[in-house]
């Protein structure tokens, strides 16, 4: 609950309305209700040229690195940890650059992950933007299918 504090006094301070969601406990924000994870996010740590960026995309998506790459402007690029949600992004705060996913940009709001698994903040993408001051692109995919295409033989 302490994370959770913390990101409410940082959202006041910087005078960001938010709306604090409660959902039942899951292993992922991807099993939350369906209404819910439409706006749902999470927030991935990459290490482009040796600095640390957050790339923020939709829950049920995955990161597309060559794309982010091609926005960050850099050569190389590799995931820090994207196996757990982690708190908001506060890349500004941090001295990090930030970039949002453009499916996020044109929903009414964002909803992200506290530290918790069963809060969440709901801030309107508005606020969200001016706060922190994220760059938008094009970088989150549909998940590729990692199991081979399964094939009867034609004598079956």
């Amino acid at each position: 609950m302490a994370g959770l504090t913390t990101i409410h006094e940082m959202l006041r301070q910087a005078r960001v309305p938010f709306t604090v969601v409660s959902h039942r406990p899951s292993s992922g924000a991807q099993e939350c209700d369906v209404a819910t994870a439409r706006h749902w996010a999470r927030v991935v740590i990459c290490i482009v040229d040796g600095e640390p960026i957050e790339a923020v995309i939709p829950a049920a998506l995955t990161l597309h690195l060559d794309r982010l790459l091609e926005l960050a402007g850099g050569r190389e690029i590799r995931v820090v940890d994207d196996s757990r949600m982690l708190p908001p992004p506060l890349g500004q705060v941090l001295g990090r650059a930030v970039f949002v996913d453009v499916s996020l940009a044109s929903g009414p709001d964002v909803l992200l992950s506290v530290g918790a698994h069963v809060d969440a903040i709901s801030i309107r993408w508005a606020d969200f933007a001016r706060t922190v001051k994220p760059i938008v692109g094009s970088f989150a995919e549909l998940p590729r299918d990692r199991v081979p295409a399964y094939r009867l033989s034609y004598r079956e």
